[in-house]
């Protein structure tokens, strides 16, 4: 007798579905059957606006989180950044792949240095705000669709680069060689990671997910995120974090941001990875005391 297969559900990205085949291909190893269901998101749909001003908690996230309640997928595969720190009553992030890259790049169309007027494109609050930190006096312009959509507005646009994160690029095929690596951006959290959420009340299947679970991965984003949650942050709020893990011991580096990049609180931790459960908390006390507090009223009050 067959099994039903896992109904695997994604967003239809070329990058949603290349996520969603690798959890389809780890569950063939283990023997299972797999089905993969595409669908589009909020965030897909609408394209005219910023992520930010949609107003939608988990706008790349909802229509999947639905279909899990509803019964018609089995599991959801997720870029991790995109999903709420808090998932609705009956869901459960039940597996975090290996990490890619965390990084950020920028894709130009030349390798020549900007001057005091380069335009860069992104739609990520938390990157306008630090590359407008960093160079005040750049124009930054908002930039939505996917990887493939935004490359090609890029090229027929007067832009000078867009920001971009690493690991899309490079499961995409499209990472190329015209990129600089922004290795002093801080990352979104749980960026470059995959997570698969289930119903909490499939408790074979979370079994199942456990097997593809990569520990380390999951211990750095959960790290993150739980910053992100303590300091009450989301996608309209630009707020960095990156977890690294050497050996026995963890590093988280967070920083939050004003929206005009002028105003900067950052931090860098490092203890033991036993205690790892304590440090975003610690982290987050002493971005808020060192005045990320201040950044986080204004923002609300805009």
């Amino acid at each position: 007798m067959i099994n039903p297969p896992y109904r695997i559900g994604t967003r239809d990205s070329q990058l949603a579905l290349w996520q969603a085949r690798q959890v389809e291909s780890m569950f063939k190893k283990l023997g299972h059957n797999t089905e993969v269901i595409p669908t589009k998101s909020e965030g897909d749909l609408n394209l005219n606006q910023p992520i930010y001003s949609l107003g939608i908690q988990g706008v790349f996230t909802k229509a999947l989180d639905i279909s899990l309640l509803d019964h018609q997928i089995d599991l959801a595969v997720h870029s991790l950044k995109d999903v709420p720190t808090q998932l609705p009553e009956g869901l459960v992030l039940a597996a975090v792949l290996e990490r890619g890259s965390a990084q950020d790049v920028l894709i130009t169309k030349d390798q020549k240095d900007f001057d005091h007027t380069a335009t860069i494109a992104t739609s990520s609050l938390r990157r306008k705000a630090q590359w407008l930190h960093r160079f005040p006096n750049h124009r930054l312009v908002d930039i939505r669709g996917n990887v493939q959509t935004r490359i090609k507005k890029l090229s027929a646009s007067d832009w000078h680069g867009a920001i971009f994160a690493k690991a899309g690029l490079q499961r995409s095929g499209l990472l190329g060689s015209a990129y600089r690596e922004l290795d002093w951006m801080i990352p979104a959290p749980a960026q470059g990671a995959i997570g698969v959420v289930c119903r909490a009340e499939d408790d074979p299947l979370i079994q199942e997910l456990q097997k593809i679970n990569h520990h380390p991965t999951e211990i750095c984003v959960n790290v993150e995120r739980t910053l992100l949650r303590t300091v009450e942050g989301g996608c309209s709020t630009p707020i960095g974090a990156h977890a690294v893990i050497n050996k026995n011991r963890i590093k988280l580096m967070a920083g939050v941001f004003s929206l005009d990049g002028q105003a900067a609180v950052t931090a860098v931790k490092d203890g033991e990875l036993n205690d790892h459960a304590d440090l975003a908390q610690h982290m987050a006390e002493e971005l808020l005391t060192a005045g990320g507090d201040k950044i986080l009223e204004t923002i609300r009050n805009q």
